[in-house]
């Protein structure tokens, strides 16, 4: 389970709750006591069960772990997920917060499950990794999310994995120094691997210097036409068939089991975050004890 420190759920109640509840505190009903049901109207990937239950609990709520679903389940449309209980004050606090979470989380999840199944229909071995080409400041709820639909982060930042793209070689004198300097680079990187982002041309002159051993670790395809792929991973597979090989640019549910099938291991893909938020909602009711 993905790490969410409690400064950061502390964070996301302080946006929605600054100081106090308005309505409530005007209406004077916040001491009553309630429970709050949350559901679905559409079929979904349910996500950000833990991230709301911590929520809940840090607004006094108690999670109904009988009727509480967990991250990663299917859901059907009309489907209830999440329950809590406690003052109706409490309730409202928690409500909005926790339904921000599952909407936009659980969307994310869907579109992220609908490509993984689409990936492993065609090539069981390929998985779907998500790019750091996210929206700054949510990276752990993307993250949280793409995990439950069954994905993996590509790279969460810079500090992990030596990937290298065509703005690095610009500063060191294009494409051929770099391949002429690799058995001083691949020495550098020690425990870490090395990628390289490349054209199918670039990407067989890698697999021919890779043969020798002294090569990068793998190649990331990028922006090749599916109808073209197969061909080139045959080639890089015959070359160097240690090579992890890993297909971007462009990858979508509507495509991704197409370019599995090419024979990459991965689709590293930034389409999951774009997905629309959920039609989800949450209704109350007073308990009288």
């Amino acid at each position: 389970m993905l790490r969410i420190p409690d400064s950061r759920i502390e964070y996301f109640i302080g946006e929605d709750v600054p100081y106090i509840d308005l309505t409530c505190e005007v209406l004077g009903m916040g001491a009553a006591r309630g429970e709050a049901e949350f559901f679905t109207r559409e079929a979904c990937v349910l996500a950000g069960v833990s991230i709301a239950a911590r929520i809940a609990e840090q607004l006094g709520c108690e999670a109904v772990r009988p009727r509480c679903r967990v991250d990663g389940d299917r859901l059907e449309a009309g489907e209830a997920f999440f329950a809590l209980r406690g003052s109706a004050a409490d309730l409202h606090a928690a409500w909005k917060v926790c339904l921000n979470v599952f909407d936009h989380l659980s969307a994310v999840a869907t579109k992220t499950r609908a490509m993984v199944d689409a990936a492993h229909s065609t090539n069981p071995r390929c998985e779907v990794l998500t790019t750091r080409k996210s929206m700054p400041g949510v990276k752990d709820l993307l993250t949280s999310a793409v995990m439950a639909g069954g994905a993996f982060p590509h790279r969460l930042g810079l500090s992990e994995t030596v990937l290298v793209f065509e703005q690095h070689l610009e500063f060191m004198g294009g494409f051929d120094a770099f391949i002429e300097h690799l058995p001083e680079i691949k020495a550098r990187c020690i425990e870490k691997k090395l990628f390289v982002e490349a054209s199918a041309e670039q990407a067989r002159a890698l697999a021919r210097q890779s043969a020798t051993g002294q090569g990068v670790d793998g190649i990331q395809l990028d922006k090749i036409p599916v109808s073209e792929l197969a061909a080139l991973v045959s080639d890089l597979r015959e070359a160097d068939p240690r090579l992890t090989l890993i297909a971007a640019g462009g990858i979508n549910p509507e495509n991704a089991g197409a370019y599995a099938a090419t024979g990459v291991d991965g689709l590293a893909t930034t389409a999951p975050f774009s997905a629309k938020p959920l039609d989800m909602s949450a209704r109350m009711r007073q308990v009288v004890q």
